[in-house]
């Protein structure tokens, strides 16, 4: 259960954050490497989770590199680097946009045998990333940052601008709609 005890702890952390995300991005366009590198281990998971949201894990695993290259390359066009967690996220659900492009052409190619649903396990279930990503965007990221990256609910919050409040209520509907997917899908 997400630990939400301390509203004003939580609140002061996230308002920690986005002046050291300000102050990274200035070291990072000033070229220092390592600042980058600490903007990248900040914003990873939170940036995975958007991507795993959207795509297949060997595809999010992929496009983490051409999130972060992207990220690299076009920091200069960052205005606030107080926002860089919701700016990088952007940047992952574009990737995996693209990346949804570049496979559905590749599913168009024909192939010599249909298989069976791609999508299903051993026992025919669906997988629940699968199932996970069938529910409305907001919910679906909020959820894979917290049941697949385990970040808290401040932590999520701060890695996304968005406030405690809907954090909260995106991670308990959006709970409640897995779940009753995933009924649907025969999961007990």
């Amino acid at each position: 259960m997400t630990d939400w005890s301390s509203t004003s702890a939580a609140s002061s952390r996230r308002a920690e954050g986005a002046p050291l995300d300000g102050h990274l991005v200035s070291r990072a366009l000033d070229g220092d490497g390592a600042a980058f590198r600490a903007l990248y281990e900040r914003h990873a998971p939170m940036v995975h989770a958007v991507l795993l949201s959207h795509a297949p894990r060997g595809e999010a695993d992929d496009l983490m590199q051409e999130v972060f290259l992207a990220a690299w390359r076009g920091l200069q066009q960052l205005r606030d680097g107080e926002h860089a967690g919701a700016w990088l996220a952007a940047i992952a659900r574009n990737a995996a946009h693209r990346g949804r492009a570049r496979a559905a052409r590749r599913e168009a190619a024909p192939l010599e045998h249909e298989p069976a649903d791609p999508r299903a396990g051993r026992d025919g279930r669906a997988d629940v990333l699968d199932v996970l990503r069938t529910l409305p965007a907001a919910y679906r990221e909020t959820l894979a940052m917290r049941l697949v990256e385990g970040l808290s609910g401040p932590q999520i919050a701060e890695a996304t601008g968005l406030t405690h409040g809907s954090v909260r209520v995106n991670l308990s509907r959006g709970m409640k709609l897995l779940q009753d997917a995933l009924r649907k899908e025969g999961w007990p």
